[in-house]
């Protein structure tokens, strides 16, 4: 075997890492895009330095999709689908991590 298996190798590992995904990591993917879709969602660090100054940080994001009015609900289900080729397990309002 020489340098020319490298590839092929290689290869090989991308293929199988782009293999059927679990429902319940996809679940958890599309969890996310949804939580996006359903508002901003934000950050603010507050704090004191050890000069005695205030500190602050805000970080805000605003997804597309919430721009566009899309349902985040639709936007799960599809999302699952799509990378499993089959519906949720279970509607998106009724999933103990949801809070939208």
């Amino acid at each position: 075997m020489g340098p020319a298996i490298i590839p092929l190798l290689v290869a090989a590992a991308i293929v199988v890492a782009c293999g059927p995904m679990t429902p319940e990591r996809a679940e958890r993917e599309c969890l996310a895009r949804a939580r996006s879709a359903a508002g901003p969602e934000g950050m603010l660090k507050m704090g004191v330095r050890s000069d005695g100054q205030l500190a602050t940080s805000l970080q805000l994001s605003v997804s597309s999709d919430y721009l566009m009015g899309r349902d985040p609900s639709a936007l799960y289900d599809a999302c699952v689908y799509k990378k499993t080729g089959q519906p949720p397990r279970q509607p998106l309002y009724t999933l103990p991590d949801w809070r939208g």
